[in-house]
């Protein structure tokens, strides 16, 4: 397929000037699945099939990060309460477990399939997807296991929040995550994971959580510095976490050791906007040399969405992230996260997961909030919208 006439195209291939690698009037050839040439569409070889993008803008397919979409219920009548004054904690993901706990595999696995079509007319075209809503050995391990139906990258988040029954032992609790559960949950997942926060986990916990999933095969990750700044930041940088999430409250110290490192600081948004918490500073981060992503952190509790393009429009809007940044984090910089160079990307190679706007440019994006912009949608080679 050669996909040609395209105004814009943000290929995320950087040069000195530009970081998105913008090629205008190009063309992108397709075959196999994968990216086989981009160029000027004066210099496109023939192909069997060919789309005219009409000088509209193409990008990568968004590369989301970050979220929860294996669950039961939902928690709308938690989020009316924080409209109306009440502040988030983390404790009412216990409502959600047990809704989780309460549902089939079908139920799950049906949902879960939606949420899936949802992300593509999105153009979202790999995510990142979490347990941690079933929190017993053999809830979370169904957890991941149907995550593992619809992608490879499956994170074991047992170590969510301490479930009811261990209220008064939370320490048997990191027993069990790091014993059992991870060994039911470790044939299906690719990641660790540890909510490193007042209410739910520790520093010496999550430090203990993240090493037996280590010493288990996963690679690391961690959600941090949500609702206040702690240590949980500089304790994913030590373990060569491939990223820490929210990162809500951060001191110098935080920022100075991430940009020190690999890992990658994925900003959620979708988070600060459902729970008006203080918008994390993208701009202190960038120009201190973070690698930044944006994710969505789809969650019935404190981020319901699965829009990239609204979180895109926020940190423009409210982060501080230009228009190219922002595209750049949800495409790039979540394959950064994930630790992939075969997505987030249009180059010979890649695989060819790439985004038709009903826009002229990249920026209609931040531009224009709210309204969908998506005109088609390839994954791996095969149009899904």
């Amino acid at each position: 397929m050669l996909l040609t006439n395209i105004g814009e195209l943000t290929t995320n291939v950087a040069s000195p000037l530009d970081p998105c690698g913008t090629l205008h009037d190009a063309a992108v050839l397709v075959e196999g699945g994968r990216i086989a040439w981009v160029g000027p569409a004066a210099d496109a070889p023939t192909a069997g099939e060919v789309v005219d993008a009409g000088g509209r803008a193409v990008i990568p397919g968004f590369v989301d990060s970050h979220s929860h979409l294996v669950f039961g219920g939902d928690r709308a009548a938690e989020f009316e309460a924080r409209m109306a004054g009440q502040k988030y904690a983390a404790g009412g993901i216990r409502s959600t477990v047990a809704a989780t706990r309460a549902a089939s595999d079908e139920e799950l696995r049906a949902r879960l399939r939606g949420f899936v079509d949802e992300l593509l007319a999105q153009g979202t075209t790999t995510v990142e997807i979490k347990s941690g809503y079933g929190l017993s050995v053999a809830d979370e391990e169904r957890l991941v296991r149907l995550a593992a139906e619809v992608t490879p990258e499956v994170t074991f988040l047992g170590a969510h929040v301490v479930p009811a029954e261990y209220a008064d032992d939370p320490e048997a609790y990191v027993d069990l995550v790091c014993g059992e559960m991870l060994d039911a949950c470790a044939p299906h997942s690719r990641w660790i994971d540890a909510f490193c926060e007042t209410g739910a986990f520790t520093v010496a916990q999550s430090r203990r959580i993240l090493e037996a999933g280590i010493a288990a095969g996963l690679v690391p990750r961690l959600h941090a510095s949500q609702l206040g700044p702690g240590e949980g930041v500089r304790l994913a940088v030590e373990l060569g976490a491939a990223s820490v999430d929210h990162g809500t409250y951060l001191t110098d110290a935080d920022v100075a050791a991430l940009a020190g490192s690999d890992t990658v600081l994925t900003l959620l948004p979708g988070v600060e906007f459902s729970t008006r918490q203080p918008y994390p500073d993208a701009r202190r981060l960038i120009d201190a040399g973070v690698t930044v992503a944006l994710a969505c952190d789809t969650n019935p509790g404190s981020s319901f969405t699965s829009s990239m393009a609204f979180c895109i429009a926020v940190a423009v809007r409210d982060m501080g992230m230009t228009p190219a940044e922002a595209l750049w984090a949800a495409t790039a910089g979540g394959a950064r996260a994930l630790r992939r160079d075969d997505v987030g990307v249009i180059a010979p190679g890649a695989r060819a997961d790439l985004v038709l706007l009903t826009a002229p440019t990249r920026i209609h994006l931040a531009y224009r909030p709210g309204v969908p912009l998506v005109d088609r949608v390839w994954k791996d080679g095969v149009a899904v919208r």
